[in-house]
């Protein structure tokens, strides 16, 4: 870890003074800035939860604090004390501004994309002078739920940069990006955490935690520290484990179960433990497409009893059934994040037709 450990509670990326696992990308970052050719736009992908937005936010501090000029050592890192850092964290930095996605007045709900407004008020700012006489620097978080009209708007910061300007785009998809503004920006990928890296953070986010409950939940994040809290303020670690409880029993599940576990999510309120659950589906059903096309590469472990599991049924099944069983399972759960379906039903309709291929 870049910076002091102190990890009592998960911190916004704005207000993060430390980073976990990216040296390579921050020393890239750096290797740009004092050999004087930086990028004027980075795009910085990866995994969602692992870290993208907390690096962006580091280099704009070090940028706007004139890091570049001098300073030494191999990390961007910048004390919480320092003032550059707090008025970042503030949001009151004259030449920082972000955008992400916002809140949308007539429904009270966060919208599902990037709007033009956002991005129109990043090209004035790059049109100002910078207040301190040094760089401008935007961070758009999320570049790429940026709708159509949003994504043309950026087109022309991207074509005509100006001096001294520095724009940092985060990714958890960059292939939804227009090509245009991939090919015109400097790429930095960032790759998923090492499971250990997870289990230390989790430890000190969540002191309380058992141990075994933090490898557990490690594992089920897939290298994303952002995921694996969220999976244990959501309860992903029972859900998971009930879940599994439950596909023990193919190839003829335990119904008795199985409505039990359904009864849960029909309830109201239940809507974010619905998609958790569907999120756990897919993680568990794509181990599985992985593991009957041939096996899992080496960066991917499964627990002893999972993988004991998870290979008898894609053996059961076969490569074709399960991948005909994945695309009906995503309709079904796409359908109902997008209609007012029966949530129990549905999960019910998941666990029989991976009992239907298993038993075909």
């Amino acid at each position: 870890m870049n910076g002091p450990e102190d990890a009592a509670a998960p911190l916004p990326p704005r207000n993060n003074p430390a980073l976990v696992g990216h040296q390579a990308a921050e020393r890239a970052l750096l290797e740009s800035l004092r050999g004087g050719r930086l990028a004027h736009a980075w795009l910085i992908s990866g995994p969602e939860g692992i870290g993208k937005a907390t690096l962006a936010y580091r280099f704009a501090r070090f940028v706007l604090a004139g890091g570049g000029n001098g300073a030494a050592g191999d990390s961007l890192y910048l004390a919480p004390d320092h003032p550059v850092f707090r008025r970042v964290a503030a949001g009151g930095h004259s030449d920082l501004i972000t955008a992400e996605r916002t809140v949308n007045e007539d429904t009270g709900k966060l919208r599902g994309e990037i709007v033009v407004p956002d991005i129109r008020a990043v090209v004035r700012f790059f049109k100002l002078t910078a207040g301190e006489g040094g760089w401008r620097v935007a961070v758009i978080d999320g570049a790429d739920t940026m709708n159509p009209n949003a994504a043309n708007a950026l087109l022309k910061v991207l074509e005509e940069p100006p001096a001294n300007s520095l724009l940092l785009l985060v990714a958890h998809n960059p292939g939804r990006l227009l090509p245009t503004i991939r090919s015109r920006c400097r790429k930095l990928a960032l790759k998923p955490l090492a499971e250990e890296q997870v289990t230390a953070l989790l430890a000190g986010y969540l002191p309380e935690l058992p141990s075994a409950d933090a490898a557990a939940l490690a594992h089920l994040a897939d290298g994303s520290p952002g995921r694996a809290l969220a999976l244990a303020a959501e309860g992903g670690l029972e859900l998971y484990r009930d879940m599994n409880d439950i596909l023990v029993t193919l190839p003829e599940l335990d119904v008795q179960a199985l409505h039990a576990f359904g009864t849960r999510f029909g309830r109201a309120g239940a809507e974010q433990a619905f998609h958790t659950a569907g999120d756990l589906i897919r993680w568990w059903l794509a181990r599985t497409i992985v593991v009957a096309a041939g096996g899992l590469d080496s960066g991917t472990r499964l627990a002893a009893g999972e993988a004991a599991l998870i290979d008898r049924l894609a053996r059961a099944a076969g490569l074709d059934r399960w991948l005909e069983v994945w695309e009906k399972i995503n309709r079904l759960l796409g359908r109902t994040e997008t209609a007012s379906l029966d949530r129990k039903q549905v999960v019910l309709n998941v666990f029989l037709a991976i009992e239907g291929a298993v038993r075909r």
